[in-house]
């Protein structure tokens, strides 16, 4: 990330284990650039983090599709799995 002129403080509240960690970057001074990095793939609609998203997305529905307690839950004729599954892919991002 380049470096700017000014940086303006923000305010985000945020779970508390992601606090403890950042608490932990804080101290090897890597939490602040660590969360502009993050914003910037954000706002910029970067591919690096949309592919990350995407593959976390299809680990997610894989999960829910094998779950055998789940394929044993059956709603509208469809196992429950299966209905999981397509949901969680309609969130993955173009």
């Amino acid at each position: 990330m380049e470096k700017q002129k000014k940086l303006i403080p923000y305010s985000v509240y945020i779970p508390e284990d992601h606090h403890n960690k950042l608490k932990q970057l804080a101290k090897e001074r890597k939490a602040s650039e660590m969360i502009r990095n993050a914003i910037d793939l954000l706002v910029n609609n970067n591919d690096v983090y949309k592919a990350g998203y995407n593959k976390a997305l299809d680990d997610a529905a894989k999960v829910i599709y094998d779950c055998k307690e789940a394929q044993m839950v059956a709603v509208n004729g469809r196992d429950l799995g299966a209905h999981l599954h397509e949901q969680v892919k309609l969130l993955v991002s173009k």
